[in-house]
């Protein structure tokens, strides 16, 4: 059984900027953050801090455990070089830690797996420490149950959301989109997705002709009396249409390939990020369909085939060929920005049409 996972913000940010940051951190669904109580001065903020001072909620100690400040968690920062350190963590969690930092240089799983397994029985949380959001995935994943926290230092926004949705907790707001237009337009070429990992009844992936305009594109996971299901497919779209990466950016589908890691989205919008492990362009019939959601207007061209469904506000799949005027879907909508090599820059005019 897994555990509650908790990402834990270590702030490299200029103090000017800091409120905002952690307001933004907030909104990401953080709860934590390895900063000093002091500095958050009169920021309104909620977020639980870890920091080597009995202002934090989390107070980090350097020493063994003599009295526990009431109300806080004690803990310890251990550097793991050997077996023996281990066995240190083990001993001094046994004396009433409530949690211990470990910090592993060149050999990262073994150390850990070892630390986990010692520790599980025992109620010491482990935080672990990541320079990138690909170690912060794989902490969360030894031994399957993975540690507790792990402290993560960034400079930007982008670092943290990119990290949580390697822990399939980013989410993305998703708005009732009615159609109002739907045309066929002849042949095209559509990207088939195939991914390396089994899809879910109301995943899909986010695709559109505009970046700030996206339809949740069904799986194939359904099948029908003609077709057998592929869990693993999406029959994404034309080879210009966009899709959303896990790090925010856009990628053409023409440009996804064995490799490319892609958004998968379900119903309520949690993203979680899966492999791509082929893609297949091929010259198909296609339909031009558009929508509306609030004041933004997008669309798509798609294969015209029963198996590509769009997904319905209630959860019910739709069929682009049963598609008609009024229908409503489920699509990310936002006010337009520009983008350059798939990089949002917001203060650029831009009109798509």
């Amino acid at each position: 059984m897994k555990k509650a996972r908790e990402l834990i913000i270590s702030p490299k940010i200029s103090k000017k900027q800091l409120g905002k940051f952690l307001l933004q951190l907030e909104n990401e669904g953080i709860r934590m953050v390895y900063l000093d109580p002091k500095v958050l001065g009169k920021t309104k903020t909620k977020l639980i801090t870890i920091y080597p001072s009995t202002s934090a909620k989390y107070v980090i100690i350097d020493k063994e455990i003599t009295s526990k400040p009431k109300g806080k968690k004690v803990g310890r920062r251990f550097k793991v070089l050997s077996n023996t350190d281990i066995e240190n963590i083990l001993t001094s969690a046994k004396k009433g830690l409530d949690f211990v930092i470990v910090e592993v240089k060149d050999w990262k799983i073994i150390p850990l797996e070892n630390i986990i397994a010692k520790l599980h029985k025992i109620h010491t949380k482990i935080f672990a420490l990541a320079r990138n959001p690909k170690e912060v995935r794989k902490m969360f994943s030894i031994l399957e149950v993975g540690v507790d926290g792990v402290i993560f230092e960034v400079s930007s926004i982008n670092e943290v959301r990119e990290a949580l949705v390697y822990l399939s907790s980013r989410n993305y707001e998703l708005k009732t989109a009615k159609i109002i237009e739907i045309k066929e337009i002849g042949d095209g070429e559509r990207v088939c997705v195939d991914t390396a990992s089994m899809l879910h009844r109301g995943e899909g992936m986010l695709i559109g002709n505009r970046s700030n305009f996206m339809f949740l594109v069904h799986n194939e996971s359904v099948g029908s009396s003609f077709t057998s299901p592929r869990p693993f497919r999406v029959n994404a779209g034309a080879v210009h249409c966009y899709t959303l990466s896990p790090d925010g950016t856009t990628k053409y589908l023409s440009e996804i390939e064995t490799g490319t890691e892609i958004l998968i989205l379900d119903t309520k919008g949690k993203a979680r990020r899966v492999t791509v492990g082929r893609s297949k362009i091929e010259t198909r019939p296609m339909l031009m369909i558009k929508a509306k959601a609030g004041g933004e207007v997008g669309g798509i061209i798609a294969q015209d085939a029963e198996t590509i469904r769009f997904v319905k506000p209630n959860g019910g799949l739709i069929s682009v060929t049963h598609l008609k005027k009024g229908d409503s879907v489920l699509a990310y909508a936002k006010t337009a920005a520009g983008r350059h090599f798939g990089m949002e820059v917001t203060d650029e005019y831009i009109l798509e049409k």
